[in-house]
């Protein structure tokens, strides 16, 4: 091919500042509230929440910080079952960890690629007993969030929606991160907004919000001496994190709309080729914070080879997480899916591959990434 290495990386997912950021930064900085408390901590809590539909927002230093806290609040102590999501980033169950309870790993479903309601149900069948269930959305793609939560009141369970990739994603006309008991949002710097390091905790109980701030901040009693009668955490986001936050939240439908631009060239310019995209029900709208394929099974050409082609040209691409139950510091916890023997996101992890999906990459440079692809078959 004549097509030459581009001569700026392009990456799966940066960060897009757009300089309504640095100047909240200069107010925390001109006003001197620099630290844990300030206006763009309040302003960033509070649009959000008025974004998603939720009463209260804690804005903290990191999404694994608030899936902490929400575990917490679950009351998931030693010995504890908590259902998880297979397929996902490990920030999603790590934290189940931290408060030494016991993951059992959920099976993917194919319509979304997120945790199956059926191998879900299975597992409340095998332990009724069950804490509290995690369940993230994919790559910004809501999983079938009304028989999640269905299943956990059934079975007495909380629910903790991972929205950490999902901001702005609409399930049944209804915002991503409102379905649980606790939702959690991430800020990170390849999230579809940033505070290039942050997390928010969700929920709608003001006592459990309160109590997720009181924890994050040491967990300081409020007497004129430091005094502690339960275990602190060094949680709070700073008000100059915040203030990146709110200039980015003034761009959020922005970003969503160009990612969904990007998906949509990709199915187009793809679309022969024996490979899918990621799915998502009709009645969803995803974010689309990353762009996916799935190749057919039997294919020749493989995700890590088409990979390896793109990384020549200094394009990221990504391989699909790998699931929670291959992992070996995890490889001992329970694994069910919803047909036994059946294992569906170890499939969508061999066969699957994230696509360049940074919104600054023009639609020229997406053509090239697509003849790219293209030449490997």
């Amino acid at each position: 091919m004549s097509i030459k290495p581009f001569k700026n990386k392009i990456w799966l997912a940066s960060p897009t500042m757009h300089g309504d950021e640095q100047e909240c930064v200069k107010e925390a900085f001109d006003t001197n509230w620099v630290s844990t408390v300030g206006k763009n901590l309040e302003q960033l809590e509070r649009g959000i929440c008025d974004y998603v539909g939720c009463a209260h927002g804690v804005a903290l230093s990191a999404g694994t910080a608030a899936l902490h806290l929400a575990v917490k609040l679950a009351e998931i102590k030693r010995g504890d079952k908590v259902m998880c999501s297979d397929l996902t980033f490990a920030a999603t169950v790590n934290p189940v960890s931290y408060e030494q309870g016991v993951q059992v790993f959920i099976d993917s479903e194919r319509e979304t690629w997120n945790m199956d309601p059926k191998a879900l149900e299975r597992a409340f069948q095998k332990y009724p007993d069950t804490k509290a269930v995690i369940a993230a959305n994919l790559y910004g793609t809501p999983a079938q969030l009304s028989e999640i939560q269905e299943l956990c009141r059934k079975y007495g369970a909380v629910f903790i929606e991972d929205a950490a990739e999902s901001l702005g994603a609409v399930y049944k006309g209804r915002q991503t991160g409102t379905f649980g008991t606790y939702g959690v949002i991430s800020f990170n710097g390849n999230k579809i907004i940033t505070t290039s390091g942050g997390g928010m905790l969700l929920t709608d109980d003001g006592e459990a919000a309160n109590k997720a701030r009181f924890w994050s901040t040491q967990a300081r009693e409020n007497v004129p001496w430091y005094q502690h009668k339960e275990l602190g955490y060094n949680y709070r986001m700073s008000n100059i994190l915040a203030g990146i936050g709110r200039g980015q939240l003034r761009h959020l439908e922005e970003h969503r709309i160009r990612k969904k631009e990007i998906y949509d060239r990709y199915q187009r310019s793809l679309r022969g080729l024996p490979l899918t995209m990621n799915p998502f029900l009709e009645y969803t709208e995803p974010n689309f914070w990353l762009s996916c394929i799935l190749l057919d099974e039997g294919t020749k050409v493989t995700p890590h080879e088409i990979r390896e082609k793109l990384e020549k040209y200094h394009v990221e691409a990504r391989p699909i997480w790998k699931p929670m139950h291959l992992q070996p510091i995890y490889e001992k916890n329970d694994f069910i899916s919803a047909v036994e023997g059946a294992d569906v996101g170890k499939d969508i992890f061999r066969r699957g591959l994230c696509l360049p999906s940074d919104i600054k990459m023009t639609e020229e440079e997406q053509e090239i990434i697509i003849e790219l692809i293209k030449s490997c078959f």
